[in-house]
């Protein structure tokens, strides 16, 4: 049974039977149907209403992240991120591909701090030497973080505050964040993100589709040109219509939430069952990602029946990370937790 990603089954069954009612179906090519327009109207339902967003589907969260960040900024601009952000440390330098440069800050439990961001950004604005030096000109979040934790409401607006005061653009990578929002920890909904992003994209292959990210832009600087980035960038789907459809199936009646709310659920359940072994945990994680601290023993065991991520180590003990998603089921969380309880 794996528990090493969040996307190793198919998609919601909702999903597949959209798909199969709607495979003799004709459309339009490249998004321009009538599925992806229902879609986005869907998704604006939870926006924040004091603007408007452009809705954009891409096929996955690399190409979202660099195609964003390669049409927002110039050559000699960089974007701020966490040195464990994704952009960082797991997308193969496809950022640094596109020309621009990533500020990599220490982070804390994955995060980044308003009081860091603006150091880096009042460093560039006193420089005497602007034109020796990159320009950074965004600021780059998961929410989620790649360590599971989120960023309270609060720590998003304090971010927002620094990135108007240094006219930097806020964007929030939101590859898990249905598992973010469904966490009983969390203190933000969509439409703050909505409101205080320039732009950030809600995931759909972690999150119970095939595949797709929504790409909402709420900055009307970014918004310009930006199907061309796509198609330059080869995200631009030719049968766009099966982006759309697994967005409209997940946002018509709130599906998205409530299948990455029961994840959540079923990974504090693996939590817990550590915790009551005494087994350490790297870090505790509110959302679908859970870091165990394990002997080499223990996880040699875990591994005859289960699949799960090696992180790393920490001093003698392997970082193992277990990760729940929208296809999980009681019955192999059960089957995880007999397991850990023989440890």
């Amino acid at each position: 049974m794996r528990f090493n990603n969040d996307y190793n089954k198919g998609a919601h069954p909702a999903i597949i039977k959209a798909l199969a009612d709607h495979n003799d179906t004709s459309f339009p090519g490249y998004g321009t149907d009538d599925l992806c327009a229902m879609a986005a109207d869907s998704i604006r339902k939870y926006l924040d209403g004091s603007k408007e967003y452009d809705i954009h589907f891409l096929e996955g969260g690399t190409q979202a992240n660099y195609t964003v960040i390669a049409s927002a900024l110039r050559p000699y601009q960089a974007v701020i991120s966490a040195d464990t952000g994704h952009i960082s440390c797991h997308e193969t330098g496809a950022v640094e591909n596109t020309g621009h440069k990533i500020i990599a800050l220490n982070n804390r439990d994955g995060k980044i701090s308003a009081e860091d961001i603006e150091k880096t950004a009042k460093d560039y604005a006193d420089s005497r030497i602007k034109e020796h030096i990159v320009m950074p000109r965004m600021v780059y979040i998961s929410f989620p973080t790649e360590l599971g934790s989120l960023y309270s409401l609060k720590e998003l607006e304090d971010i927002k505050s620094v990135c108007t005061k240094y006219s930097m653009y806020l964007f929030i990578d939101g590859a898990r964040m249905g598992y973010g929002l469904g966490s009983s920890d969390n203190d933000v909904s969509l439409k703050d993100i909505s409101r205080l992003a320039d732009v950030f994209y809600i995931g759909g292959t972690k999150c119970g589709a095939l595949f797709g990210e929504a790409v909402v832009i709420g900055n009307d600087e970014l918004k310009p040109d930006f199907r061309s980035y796509i198609k330059q960038n080869g995200g631009m789907l030719a049968k766009g219509w099966l982006l759309g459809l697994q967005f409209q199936v997940l946002f018509e009646d709130g599906l998205y939430f409530q299948i990455t709310k029961k994840a959540v659920d079923e990974a504090y359940r693996i939590r817990n069952a550590f915790m009551e072994k005494g087994i350490p945990l790297k870090t505790i994680s509110p959302t679908n990602q859970q870091f165990a601290l394990l002997t080499k023993e223990q996880a040699e065991h875990l591994e005859k029946e289960h699949v799960f991520e090696f992180e790393g180590m920490e001093g003698d003990m392997i970082v193992a990370r277990f990760c729940t998603s929208f296809a999980t089921v009681k019955e192999e969380t059960d089957a995880l937790i007999r397991t850990i309880n023989e440890l």
